[in-house]
């Protein structure tokens, strides 16, 4: 019958008041729904909860209207300092998290919004589907999937958390469509062994340690995203070790504003729209960078445009830099190996723009 595979989780005993422990309910509605695959309904409301634990083929769905500042419909709050996270997707194939307001209040140390950490002896796809949920003000990272095999991040707002708003060891994701913002690490890092992400149509702004962080990463395709006012580069690709570079990354159609944030960058080396190290197989064509000051004005960046070394095979093109850096477009620091086209990359350096072009752009 219809409706059979939807439950009610106030109807497992949650309150939803914002003072009641609400753990226990969660889990006896979610540990049922695993039996039917089904899908908890989460009411409008403030649910305080502890740690819970999404058994495999199970959903969590509430009402998203959440806004850029607060949470909002279905709330959960984490209540426990000494959880290591409020949803663990450990080991829950098919999961999907949907609709919800996670908020972490900043309590505890390390506490992530979304895990899903190691399980012995896994053997398939773990294809969690995040959707229209805000994560918040966790002290960990705000989605934190390590390892993961299989995954979607959609529609999302990973926001105000002290780590990365994403962090990922794994392969085969799609992020696409989100708010990262605001975030104490990169908006987006991965810097276990990881590959075969696309990354699209994101609003990647304001994160203190940078747009997109890749360490050892390949096969990824990072396309039409907005990346404004990192800390450090808007895109950073690098090498685990000399044996160990980044390789086959695409990166096009971005449009990168005022990177390396100065109060957040404290190395002038990091201040750049995009640095590739280490980096066999990249091309980087068609995106378009600009510096800028924070909304109020204040100290322009970056110092350098595009920074790359120890390049192999790669295709650096039809890029556009106009007002784009402070004192070089390209900075080439050299150890390259063959095949590295660098090239028809036009712009300008601040000094060579009008000054009204600023204060035209200034909110």
């Amino acid at each position: 019958m219809p409706g059979e595979n939807k439950l009610d989780v106030k109807k497992f005993g949650a309150k939803g008041d914002g003072s009641s422990d609400d753990t226990a309910a969660f889990q006896k509605a979610l540990d049922a729904a695993a039996e039917c695959r089904g899908t908890v309904m989460v009411q409008d409301g403030t649910y305080l909860c502890g740690r819970i634990k999404m058994p495999p083929h199970t959903g969590l769905a509430g009402n998203a209207t959440w806004g850029y500042r607060e949470g909002g419909g279905a709330v959960l709050k984490l209540s426990d300092p000494k959880a290591p996270c409020l949803l663990d997707i450990t080991g829950a194939v098919g999961a999907t998290i949907n609709g919800l307001s996670l908020e972490g209040g900043r309590i505890g140390a390390g506490i992530h919004g979304i895990h899903a950490g190691p399980l012995e002896g896994k053997k398939e796809e773990d294809s969690p589907r995040i959707e229209r949920c805000r994560v918040s003000g966790f002290t960990g990272n705000g989605v934190n999937l390590d390892p993961i095999w299989c995954f979607s991040i959609r529609s999302c707002m990973i926001c105000f958390n002290a780590g990365h708003g994403i962090h990922i060891g794994g392969w085969d994701g799609f992020i696409l469509d989100n708010w990262l913002s605001g975030n104490g690490g990169a908006g987006y890092c991965a810097e276990k062994p990881n590959a075969s992400v696309t990354i699209t149509g994101n609003r990647i702004e304001w994160n203190r340690g940078g747009g997109v962080r890749l360490i050892g990463a390949c096969h990824y395709n990072i396309t039409g995203n907005y990346i404004d006012r990192s800390g450090g580069p808007a895109i950073w690709t690098k090498g685990r070790d000399a044996s160990s570079p980044s390789f086959t990354i695409s990166i096009s159609g971005n449009v990168i504003y005022r990177s390396g944030k100065p109060e957040w960058t404290p190395d002038k080396n990091l201040s750049a729209h995009l640095i590739f190290e280490e980096t066999h197989g990249l091309t980087c064509v068609g995106n378009t960078m600009c510096v800028g000051t924070d909304d109020g004005g204040g100290l322009l960046s970056p110092e350098y445009g595009i920074v790359i070394s120890a390049l192999k095979n790669c295709v650096i093109k039809d890029n556009t830099l106009h007002i784009g850096s402070l004192s070089e477009l390209v900075r080439d620091l050299g150890g390259h190996s063959e095949g590295v086209v660098v090239k028809d990359n036009p712009g300008s350096i601040y000094t060579d723009a009008p000054k009204m072009i600023w204060e035209s752009n200034l909110r």
